[in-house]
């Protein structure tokens, strides 16, 4: 079950120079193992675009770091915020995060929306996810539904995915906390915070009477699995229902996980990275039996951020694959599944910049929300097969 891809040139496609698409126009030709492909930008001056979201009129909506929710709209960025979005605590990695809309949005326009949310007076912050209904282009009702019983600087995970059953989960990181003593001590491994798990909610916030610790002395109800970094990445199966998600590992051991209820991952007592300075043992070791082990993981690491299923016609070829987005490695990978085994990989892309998020649109594009740093522009650009010609 378990697999490993190392990365390497001769595998990677690379973008070739210069070929960053402004406005509506194509970026160079990209090949790869299945089909042949086009970039192109779809909305630009964003700033620190983070979750991409598509609503059944047909407009496409963009959370934005520093606090505030965009639409763009018949291929326009509208120019201003949408109003109502909750205060963010907009420092570090923290902000504004995903945005997920309900599965029935068509008639309760209701919008989930996860963020990191000042606590402590404004010194500190946590994760939390609020929904509201979105109406006349501005966020009414809204409602906290969850805030993370975790502090620290970064981390905050974020992200949300309904599984079609009435349950909603949520990603929470670590927070970048540290063991005091033993690595067993670390509160990721700890069931009465909310560092470094996966939520399970029902729709408005409630907790599911099935959840794994519900009765258990000494353990949050609302957690459904454990001992995770920072996992920026989560999907439903499309076909099996199946829980998926790919979290940050430090310095190599970014982990694709197949999520069971009840389960430990193991951060910070085993997996695949090293200390970033250093180059040092972290883990005990990589592995144990009482510890789940990810079904691939990365080294180097690629930052891995934003996990789709590929369901779609415009890419035939691609049907059924998972798609990861990488923010180190500003890539875009392909992994080929037989089930719950990863087969293959596929470097479609690199150096287009930070790909936060990536999203299958409703017209069967891959969506990519990318963050570029030093002043580089921002933007949503999707995939398009060669044999279309760009809108």
């Amino acid at each position: 079950m378990l697999s490993l891809k190392i990365p390497s040139a001769a595998t990677a496609v690379l973008l070739v120079a210069g070929a960053a698409c402004a406005s509506a126009q194509d970026a160079a030709l990209q090949h790869s193992a299945e089909h042949a492909f086009r970039v192109v930008t779809v909305a630009e001056g964003l700033v620190h675009p983070w979750s991409i979201a598509f609503l059944p009129d047909g407009d496409m909506l963009v959370t934005e770091r520093p606090g505030r929710l965009r639409i763009v709209r018949e291929g326009r960025l509208l120019p201003d915020p949408v109003p109502g979005v909750p205060k963010v605590f907009a420092q570090g990695q923290g902000g504004l995060m995903d945005v997920v809309p309900h599965p029935d949005f068509a008639s309760n326009r209701l919008l989930y929306l996860s963020y990191s949310k000042p606590v402590d007076g404004g010194s500190a912050s946590t994760t939390a996810v609020a929904r509201a209904r979105l109406e006349n282009d501005r966020l009414v009702g809204v409602e906290e539904i969850f805030e993370a019983d975790s502090r620290g600087r970064g981390h905050y995970g974020s992200r949300l995915a309904f599984d079609g059953r009435g349950h909603l989960f949520i990603t929470v990181g670590d927070r970048q906390a540290s063991p005091s003593g033993h690595l067993e001590a670390h509160p990721a491994q700890d069931l009465s915070n909310h560092h470094g798990v996966t939520i399970r909610l029902h729709e408005d916030g409630r907790v599911p009477a099935d959840n794994p610790f519900v009765g258990r002395e000494g353990a949050r109800p609302e957690i459904w699995s454990y001992g995770h970094r920072n996992a920026q990445g989560l999907a439903i199966h499309p076909e099996t229902g199946d829980v998926w998600l790919n979290e940050h590992g430090p310095q190599g051991g970014d982990e694709l996980n197949l999520i069971l209820p009840g389960h430990n991952y193991g951060w910070p007592v085993i997996g695949y990275g090293v200390n970033y300075r250093s180059g040092s043992a972290i883990h005990e070791s990589p592995r144990r039996e009482d510890m789940e082990q990810p079904v691939h993981f990365w080294v180097p690491s690629i930052a891995t951020s934003g996990l789709l299923f590929y369901t779609g016609d415009r890419f035939p070829a691609w049907r059924g694959s998972a798609f990861v987005g990488g923010l180190a490695g500003e890539q875009l990978a392909r992994l080929t599944l037989d089930g719950r085994r990863v087969t293959d990989e596929e470097t479609l892309l690199r150096g287009i910049g930070r790909i936060r998020d990536v999203r299958q649109g409703p017209d069967g594009y891959i969506y990519l929300a990318i963050d570029h740093r030093g002043g580089d522009p921002t933007r949503v650009v999707r995939l398009e097969p060669m044999d279309e010609r760009a809108r």
